[in-house]
């Protein structure tokens, strides 16, 4: 029996939805999970209880680690301690760079279902961790639905490029006359950037943001890199980076949005950083933000 070609193209073109409804419905089943960034500080209950149900609750399996501090393996156990008093198993593991790239580490990130990374020095945390196979286990991880946080130090590792809080060049062309004053100025290639792990996309993460004043720092940071978007946030506050992409706020300050995107900015050979039309959104907690937006929700 020979079709019409008008029942071949009608057939040719159900095939061809059905495929693409097929591979809709496929990447609807993926699941990334969220990010639970603190900005320091003390946690309320209740933020460390939000943490522990993205983490599944009381099915929770969360991993932390807190070798960005010296007494890591000390406030590690105590944070581990604190998930398990919330029904979570959970484990602190204090490790160098050989270790994260062993059989045995790799293994205990299988069916992990909540990473936690403690405050202290940023630096000496990705040293231990960056490209080994926990990092890599940890990116996994996230995409199949576990959720990723830190406080302070754990919070700055979220982005790349990472902030290091080392200044290239105090005071510009005019160096304090106190050595503890630091940013006094905004200025081109004097914040310290090297790589983090990547887990939020597209924006710079700075934390103690409020508290101790570093508006100079991220706006030169923000300006001075290709991604032109940041978030400060303050202690005893988290930034949520939902599975959809839009972030929330809870705690008990505020995250400080800087948007730099459509700003016009000076040259790369300008010798001062200047801009023009950087949008500043400070959130307090019950926010939202739409980052492929810049759309705004306060609460009412």
């Amino acid at each position: 029996m020979r079709c019409s070609r008008s029942a071949m193209r009608t057939t040719v073109a159900a095939l061809f939805f059905a495929l693409l409804a097929s591979s809709a419905g496929a990447q609807g089943h993926a699941k990334r999970g969220y990010l639970f960034i603190v900005g320091g500080g003390p946690q309320s209950a209740a933020m460390v209880q939000r943490f522990v149900d993205l983490a599944g609750g009381k099915k929770a399996k969360i991993v932390v680690f807190a070798m960005a501090s010296s007494d890591g393996k000390a406030s590690g156990e105590e944070k581990a301690e604190d998930l398990r008093k919330l029904g979570a198993d959970a484990r602190a593991y204090y490790i160098d760079h050989d270790e994260a790239n062993s059989d045995s580490m790799e293994a205990n990130m299988k069916g992990v279902t909540g990473v936690w990374f403690g405050g202290g020095d940023q630096v000496l945390l990705t040293k231990a961790l960056l490209g080994t196979r926990v990092e890599k286990a940890i990116h996994e991880r996230y995409e199949a639905g576990a959720v990723v946080g830190g406080t302070s130090a754990g919070a700055a590792v979220m982005s790349n490029p990472m902030l290091t809080g080392e200044e290239r060049h105090p005071g510009g062309v005019r160096p304090p006359s106190d050595t503890t004053e630091h940013y006094m100025t905004i200025a081109r290639d004097n914040t310290e950037l090297v790589p983090g792990f990547g887990m939020i996309k597209g924006a710079l993460i700075d934390q103690h943001f409020l508290r101790r004043r570093r508006h100079n720092r991220f706006i030169s940071a923000v300006l001075d890199t290709p991604a032109h978007l940041g978030v400060g946030i303050d202690e005893s506050t988290a930034l949520i980076v939902h599975p959809d992409g839009h972030w929330s706020v809870m705690g008990e300050s505020a995250a400080s949005i800087y948007d730099a995107r459509h700003a016009k900015i000076t040259p790369a050979g300008a010798p001062v950083l200047g801009e023009s039309g950087l949008i500043l959104s400070v959130l307090p907690s019950g926010s939202s933000y739409y980052p492929a937006t810049g759309k705004v929700v306060l609460p009412q």
